[in-house]
Order: structure tokens, then sequence, then C-alpha cells
């Protein structure tokens, strides 16, 4: 997940003279492997903000992953975790661990798995028993990290992507293999899950050689992967070459091949793709010319369909790069974060999925909203600030979709990427 300054492909990451993906090829990644609980002070739930440089962290004694039917009552306390850059100055240490109240949003911050280098982006396996993080750095790995009731989560090991700086992971919803994009090379990759969790040897590895990058790209730079709703596809999206793959997965190999392909205008630079619970359309973030697309999907053939250019909500003179979308289950609204803008848009969802209708936007209350992420049951909206190194939460009514602040910012390191469950 990048963090642009400019349009080339050279980004701040938050600090001055890094890497567009901001990893350091020379660190090499600790091998302890703990888990550090949070000490007494160290993070205080919303509305107090945690104390500077806390990391939030842990896993609910539930343990539960399944997302509340609209009927159910909200749970007191989930889990959440965050993606971070052990690597940058005033980074954190590892995968923050936190529990979050999902009645008021209150986040506390419980501890930090250490022994991961760089996990930067996460994703939940759908036994909900083990946690993926990438490590963005030059030599890029994946991390399985198995989860715990009482909090005593275990690594269970890394693997080559084959790629330098993964920058997205995702897990097929058959559970069977993990797939994952290699930012500064220009690659995906499929991985095996083993029954324990733990990832076996990679399985595909393909770099996206055509078409050619767009303007000012020195090369393709995957930024995403994802399976399709209707399980029969995997997208994946390159800022480089502005371009979107469709793959056919072998479930029984793990191997990729590339049945079509959507290129978006020169220099959109596309980042960040999310599927209408319908499946027949997707909604795509652009970078670089600060746009967001909506895009037919057929799922008969994989191939994607893009519209035209979106406003992205922001105005003035602030250089703004969007960066992620949620959209929420029912299919009625969307989310934009807008990093420079420090803004959320909030979209309409209209004429079954097909079309995007602005707003409004709100304050994030952080710096370059990297990531957002809804709760399981939609009712709140996390956001990850990378520059303010905070959290922000955000109550969604369930009607009108408007966006309320539940509380002060938590104090997280770099926060990047935030998961709740």
């Amino acid at each position: 997940m990048s963090s642009r300054s400019t349009g080339s492909a050279t980004d701040s990451g938050g600090g001055g003279g890094l890497s567009r993906r901001r990893f350091v090829g020379a660190l090499a990644a600790t091998s302890a492997v703990a888990v550090v609980p949070a000490t007494a002070g160290a993070a205080a739930p919303v509305p107090s903000p945690g104390a500077p440089g806390a990391v939030p962290t842990s896993a609910s004694a539930s343990g539960s992953v399944s997302a509340p039917t609209p009927a159910a009552p909200r749970a007191a306390t989930r889990r959440l975790f965050l993606g971070t850059y052990t690597s940058s100055p005033g980074g954190g240490t590892g995968v923050g661990l936190a529990t979050y109240d999902s009645a008021t949003g209150a986040i506390t911050g419980t501890g930090t798995v250490t022994g991961v280098a760089d996990p930067s982006y996460l994703a939940i396996h759908p036994d909900g028993r083990t946690l993926f993080a990438v490590d963005e750095q030059q030599a890029g790995k994946v991390t399985a990290i198995a989860l715990a009731d009482d909090g005593r989560h275990t690594v269970l090991g890394s693997r080559s992507t084959g790629g330098a700086g993964p920058a997205h992971l995702s897990v097929h919803p058959s559970g069977q293999w993990l797939l994952t994009a290699n930012y500064t090379s220009g690659s995906v990759a499929v991985l095996p899950i083993q029954a324990s969790g733990a990832l076996g040897e990679r399985t595909a590895l393909v770099t996206h050689s055509t078409p050619p990058p767009g303007p000012g790209q020195g090369g393709p730079h995957a930024h995403q992967i994802v399976t399709s709703p209707d399980g029969g596809h995997v997208l994946a999206v390159d800022l480089g070459n502005d371009t979107v793959y469709t793959y056919r997965l072998d479930v029984r190999t793990g191997a990729l091949t590339r049945v079509s392909y959507a290129r978006l205008r020169p220099g959109a630079g596309p980042r960040h793709l999310t599927f209408h619970p319908s499946g027949a359309f997707a909604y795509l973030a652009n970078e670089l010319d600060n746009t967001v697309v909506v895009c037919a999907y057929n799922s008969s053939t994989g191939q994607l369909t893009p519209g035209e250019p979106q406003s992205t909500g922001t105005t003035g003179n602030t250089r703004s790069y969007p960066a992620e979308l949620a959209v929420t289950t029912n299919g009625a609204f969307a989310y934009l974060a807008n990093r420079g803008h420090n803004s959320l848009a909030r979209y309409a969802i209209e004429a079954d999925g097909a079309e995007l209708r602005l707003l409004d936007t709100v304050p994030v209350g952080g710096d370059y909203p990297r990531q957002i992420a809804l709760s399981p049951g939609g009712e709140l909206l996390f956001a990850a600030n990378q520059r303010s190194n905070s959290v922000t939460v955000f109550d969604v009514d369930q009607v009108t979709g408007e966006l309320r602040s539940a509380g002060a910012p938590f104090t997280a390191p770099v926060a990047v990427c935030v998961l709740p469950l």
C-alpha cells in the first residue's frame, strides 16, 4: 500500500528520502518471536488517546470472528489488529494487537506480536484461526500467525513471495491459498495454506510484463490481489501498468492463468478494487489521477470494464491520493480514504451497484489515511492514519450512511493497516 507524494514512482511513505514503498532493504528481520503485552497506561481506549508510541494489540477472550446478523446484539469486545512499518523511524515493533468495544468504538491496546518485519498489510483466514501479514521488504515474505483465545499467538513462520515489497495479500475463499501482490517487482504470487495455518512453498509467480508501464512509471507495481465474489477469478490491480489483470486460479495446483485485462487511462494509477455485494460491479480507486471508477464485472469471463472517472470529493490546492474503498454489506454506501486531503468521501450506491453518487466528505481526524475498514456488522469504520500515528473511529448511520466521530484518536505508531474482527 503506497503513500505517494509525487506523480512519479517515488514515495515519501511518511519519511524523507525513502523509496515509494518505504521499505529498507538492508534491514534484516528479527528472528525473535514474542507477544509483548501492553504496559499499564501504554494505550488508552477511545475517547482518551493512547500514550505516544503505544502499539494497539490483541485478541478478545471469546476469539469470535463471525459477523453478527443485523438482528443480533453487538458484542461488547472484539479483536482488532494493526499493521505498521518496523523499519521506519518511530514505527512499531510488529503486528499490533487490540480490542474494541463494538458499541462505542473504544480501542484498548493489549500487546504486540514481534518477529514480523514491516507487516504493512494483514488478512485473516476464513476460519478465524490464522492471521497473515506481508513482510514489505526487498526480499518479500509473508508470515502466518496462529491466533489463540488467550492472546498467546504464535508465529508459524514465513515464506518468500518471490518478489520485492509485497504490498497486499488476501486469502482465497476456499481457505487453501494465500494470494499476494509484490509492489516493487510488479508480480503476484500464490502460496498454499496448510491445515495448521502455516504456509507452503510458492506455487505460482507471475510478473506483469504487458501492457507497458504508464507515464512516469519505471515498471509494473502490483498493488492488490483479490478473489471475485463468485470465487471464479482472481483480480490483480497494477498501479505501474494502469491495468487490472484477471486470472483463473487452479484450486488443485495453485497455478494462475491470465484470462483478460482491463486498461485504465494512462497515468490513472489504479490502487485498490472493492466489489459490490452483487458481484456485478466493482469500484476502483485511482491513486495518481485522484479519481474513482465504477467497473462492470462479467463473472463468466472475468472481464472488468471500467467506466468514466469520478470525483473523490477533494477540493483546494492540497494534492490528494485516494487510498482504499470500503463498501457496506448491504451495498448501499461506499467510503473512500483520501490521503493529503485527509478526508473520507461518502457515496450512495445506486442503480443496483452501477452508479456512485458523491454525498459528502468528512475530516478523517488524522494525517494520511492509508487504509480503512468496516467492522463486521458495519456499525463502525476504522481509519489507519500513517503520518499522525493514529487510528480514528467513526459511527456509521445504518440508514443514511453518515459518519460521526466515535471519539479521540487511538495512538498507533505508523498505522498503515487496521483489521477489525
